[in-house]
Order: structure tokens, then sequence, then C-alpha cells
């Protein structure tokens, strides 16, 4: 696995651009990066390990995450 610095934003923003406040909420935030870094980075480790090419995996993956529909937001 890659022992990378996570790529969190300084500073996570609601749609109304105004900064996250609950410590709790960027604590869930920050981890759920963590985890999707790691996960990547595993997959395309066992790719490169398989013969595959690095390119064509990354393009994969950033095609998964361009079509990830947002939730619509909540109501109340």
């Amino acid at each position: 696995m890659n022992a990378q610095t996570p790529k969190t934003p300084a500073v996570w923003r609601q749609s109304d651009g105004k900064p996250v406040s609950c410590l709790e909420k960027i604590k869930v935030l920050n981890q759920n990066i963590q985890e999707i870094e790691s996960l990547c980075a595993d997959a395309l480790e066992d790719g490169v390990l398989m013969g595959c090419d690095a390119g064509q995996i990354k393009a994969a993956l950033h095609e998964l995450i361009d079509k990830l529909a947002a939730p619509p937001p909540k109501k109340g």
C-alpha cells in the first residue's frame, strides 16, 4: 500500500460555500477520503502487479468518480 499524505481539503464546504464547522462531520469526511485513497492505491497496485496499464486503471477510477451522482438535498 502507498503511504502517502491524505489528500483532504483544508476546509470542507457546504453547497452554499460556508465551511462545515462540526468537528465530527469533518472527521468522518476526512476518514472517508483516507479510506477511498487507500482502496484506490490498492486497486492500482494490484492491477499493475497483474500486468495492467497504470494509466488505464487510473482512467477507470476517474470515470467511476465522474459517474457518481450526488444525492438530492435534504428537505426541512
